[in-house]
């Protein structure tokens, strides 16, 4: 369920909300980050501890360790969704508002008769979509136990947790490392380090990402990039791997996202296209069930995960380049206009039985 909000003026600067005209236009939304209690105090042991400068940045990077190395929530569940404060009054933005508010309109359903891939909205999941990070947090772990003197576990089924749980998860439960508390926090900011040093190497996308984007800003279908990165390093991460010009719109840190399935809301609002329209690249089951909570269809990319644990993809592939264009359009074939919108059930009356009558002759 959504969170409560009250409408003063100290809480309404510690949550993030939308701000958007009443025609939801991609252009006018401004996303306000999120801003926590502890931020300084995170700050102070940050700055203290691993000598980083005064804006939490070490090298030119930002770092923020709280958001690189934990273990998202999915979120969408039914009901669920975003509470904004407009001057008349706070609104509730859900999956069923997007859907509605974002229906195409009369030019627009000409023009998307004429040209319907227009009409999808492309999201992309930064983490082993976009690039292959799962290699750089393996590689930051094991960096970071290198400088400590601590093991890793070989085991693959250890470090596939590695990538998905949270720091303090991992630190505790998976590699027990006894680090006083006063420790962790020190910890983190060098991990986070890390993985920004390797990230700054990173040169090339995933495979046949490039010619696959490519074909779809041929057939002019916008596409969004979603991950828990700042903007700052996202956009030169992007710009690095040559990517940046075929990305309509970019979700980050900033726009203070709590759930994997905010931020694929998010990126449906700044494509202007209703989530039911959207198609999620992911590469992880719980990105998956986000989307589909969100009434998108996913395509998994086989490589982190086997191919049976996403099994629950609308389609599956090993790499871009088994896609085309017309895999976008067979995803929603037979669908309907309102597919996955919500449908009231009609219930038939059962006909009356007809009486049947037996001439009989005497």
């Amino acid at each position: 369920m959504a969170t409560n909000f009250r409408t003063s003026s100290s809480l309404l600067q510690l949550r993030s909300s939308f701000c958007f005209s009443p025609s939801l236009s991609s252009s006018k939304l401004i996303l306000s980050k999120s801003k926590r209690l502890n931020f300084v105090q995170h700050r102070l042991v940050i700055k203290n501890s691993s000598g980083f400068d005064e804006d939490c940045s070490f090298d030119g990077f930002s770092v923020k360790p709280n958001k690189l190395f934990m273990q998202e929530a999915i979120g969408a569940e039914y009901g669920e969704g975003f509470e904004t404060f407009r001057l008349d009054g706070p609104l509730k933005v859900d999956v069923d508002f997007l859907n509605d508010r974002l229906q195409e309109g009369f030019l627009k359903r000409i023009r998307y008769a004429m040209k319907p891939d227009e009409a999808y909205g492309l999201i992309f999941s930064w983490d082993d979509v976009v690039a292959n990070t799962g290699a750089l947090k393996l590689n930051a772990w094991k960096q970071l136990g290198l400088e400590e003197g601590k093991e890793i576990p070989p085991e693959a089924d250890a470090q596939k947790l590695m990538l998905y749980a949270s720091a303090d998860h991992v630190l505790h439960k998976i590699l027990r490392w006894e680090t006083i508390e006063s420790e962790v926090d020190r910890l983190k900011s060098r991990l986070s380090q890390i993985y920004y040093d390797n990230l700054s190497k990173l040169r090339k996308p995933m495979e046949g990402l490039e010619e696959w984007l490519d074909a779809v800003s041929t057939a002019h279908i916008p596409c969004a990039v979603v991950s828990s990165l700042d903007r700052r390093n996202m956009v030169d991460a992007l710009e690095r791997i040559g990517l940046k010009k075929y990305f309509q719109a970019i979700i980050s840190e900033e726009d203070g996202m709590e759930s994997i399935a905010h931020r694929f809301l998010s990126a449906a609002v700044k494509l202007d296209r209703k989530p039911s329209k959207c198609v999620v690249f992911e590469d992880d089951p719980r990105g998956i069930t986000a989307a589909h909570n969100c009434t998108m269809m996913a395509v998994a990319l086989i490589g982190s995960h086997p191919a049976y644990d996403l099994g629950q993809a609308d389609l599956a592939v090993g790499s871009f380049n088994e896609l085309s264009v017309i895999n976008l359009r067979r995803l929603f074939a037979n669908k309907g206009s309102t597919f996955m919108d919500r449908q009231k059930q009609i219930i038939e009356k059962t006909p009356p039985k007809r009486k049947l009558t037996v001439d009989t002759i005497f």
